[in-house]
């Protein structure tokens, strides 16, 4: 098994610096503001000879109150789980009460701790150590997470001893990426503590809980999964914090990088044109979406029909998204969620014959006949498949470029209902044929060429 490295400290010292460093990533958010990180954040990497599970925290405070305690707890978790827990303390702010209530708590918990005093670039090293001996765990490791300085000399001494293999459960690139995505506090972190089952993501009454783009690896029916929460995505004008934009940053990167997403919203509220942006986007960027309506068990029966109603009034351009009705706090109708997100995921890498695409092709031009172009019918001859995840559908004919939309979605949804591909949008892609003559001349024989000059003599006179 890999080694796990815990990262802790207060707010502000520079743990998620450093664990963008130990990645080689850019996974953790990072500015200049506290508790920034509230989940537990998780990455692999290799810095040496031995490859690692590194864990990022949130910041530990005095006196926790409201979602700091359920940081804590997650910090506490990840200690617990940890082989080796680096201590991060400021070198240039110097030893504070906070550190050492922090200290207190590792010396309890009789982990092996190595004190890092990050911030340490142009500071004497022993000047940088000394002031951090007080926490009774050892000697200190100056460092600069932000230029590197000391850290590979940090990770030899942190994995002294110890022999990593791979886990079988680690992420891999055959995963199926989740992404979960919605507005602030319609319970997407609720969703996926609920298929953990446990409290692996703060779930806390107040909207703008989570700020990064954590992933969790997760397996279910047999079928590996790499799950990721997303912050909350308000209405631009709403957005005034620089961390917020950053953190719909990483939340539509994640959409970028996903196989499908589930598209939360709250049942309790109207679905709103942010809903429809947000979902319209995943359209866009061609993912399989898969839409989840949460907090459905505290909707009464005469209501139900009215949302239901309300759903196909504001997202009928989402037709191919099959809706579930879920309550992520009690589980209902989670299990048909997820086997609907492998559905949508097995739709969108479908591969898909040339011949069984031109036979519908050929079914649906019989049907429905393309528009006549300056009396001249359009003549689309052959498809074939371009693409996965979406599907692309390259389809061949003459005249293409004045194909209309409606004609477009009509052979999507034509191919989306031979194929059933639900779950995915399908592109339908034109390409003319092109004459392979155009722009050629023939050389003319010599009996052409004298009788092309008796014709330019009959003109000339």
């Amino acid at each position: 098994m890999l080694p796990v490295i815990a990262l802790v400290g207060r707010p502000n010292v520079g743990k998620s610096t450093l664990f963008n460093l130990l990645t080689g990533t850019r996974d953790a958010l990072v500015a200049d503001q506290p508790g920034l990180t509230r989940d537990r954040q998780y990455g692999y990497g290799k810095l040496g000879a031995i490859p690692y599970l590194v864990v990022d925290t949130g910041g530990l405070v005095d006196d926790a109150q409201g979602v700091e305690q359920l940081m804590a707890r997650q910090t506490l978790r990840a200690i617990e789980d940890a082989d080796r827990v680096l201590f991060l303390v400021d070198a240039r702010a110097g030893s504070t009460p906070s550190d050492h209530h922090i200290a207190r708590n590792l010396r309890r918990l009789g982990k092996q701790v190595i004190v890092v005093a990050n911030k340490a670039e142009g500071l004497d090293a022993t000047s940088a150590a000394a002031e951090f001996y007080p926490l009774g765990l050892g000697d200190p490791q100056p460092i600069s997470a932000v230029r590197g300085d000391g850290v590979r000399a940090l990770m030899e001494r942190a994995l002294e001893d110890v022999q990593a293999t791979m886990p079988a459960d680690a992420a891999g690139p055959d995963d199926i990426r989740v992404a979960v995505i919605g507005r602030p506090n319609v319970g997407k972190s609720t969703l996926i503590n609920r298929l953990l089952g446990e409290d692996r993501l703060i779930a806390f009454d107040q909207p703008g809980t989570t700020r990064d783009a954590v992933h969790v690896p997760f397996e279910r029916d047999g079928h590996r999964y790499l799950l990721i929460d997303t912050a909350g995505v308000r209405r631009r004008a709403r957005v005034e914090e620089a961390v917020e934009k950053f953190s719909i940053v990483k939340a539509l990167q994640a959409v970028d990088t996903a196989n499908v997403v589930i598209g939360v919203i709250d049942a309790h509220d109207t679905v709103a044109e942010q809903d429809a942006s947000l979902f319209g986007l995943v359209a866009e960027r061609g993912r399989a979406l898969v839409i989840a309506v949460n907090k459905w068990d505290g909707i009464p029966a005469d209501k139900r029909d009215e949302i239901r109603a309300g759903l196909d009034l504001r997202l009928p351009f989402l037709d191919f998204a099959p809706i579930h009705f879920i309550s992520a706090l009690h589980g209902t109708g989670v299990g048909e969620l997820m086997r609907a997100v492998h559905r949508a995921y097995e739709a969108s890498m479908r591969e898909m014959p040339t011949p069984e695409l031109t036979r519908v092709l050929e079914s649906a031009v019989q049907q429905h006949q393309p528009p006549l172009v300056r009396g001249r019918r359009i003549k689309l001859r052959y498809a074939h498949q371009g693409g996965r995840n979406p599907p692309i559908i390259v389809v061949h004919g003459n005249q293409v470029q004045h194909v209309p939309d409606a004609y477009r979605r009509y052979l999507s949804n034509v191919f989306r209902r031979n194929f059933n591909l639900e779950g995915t949008p399908v592109r339908v892609e034109f390409r003319s044929d092109e004459n392979p003559f155009k722009g050629k001349r023939n050389p003319l024989t010599p009996r052409q060429a004298r009788s092309r000059r008796r014709l330019l003599r009959r003109v000339k006179r």
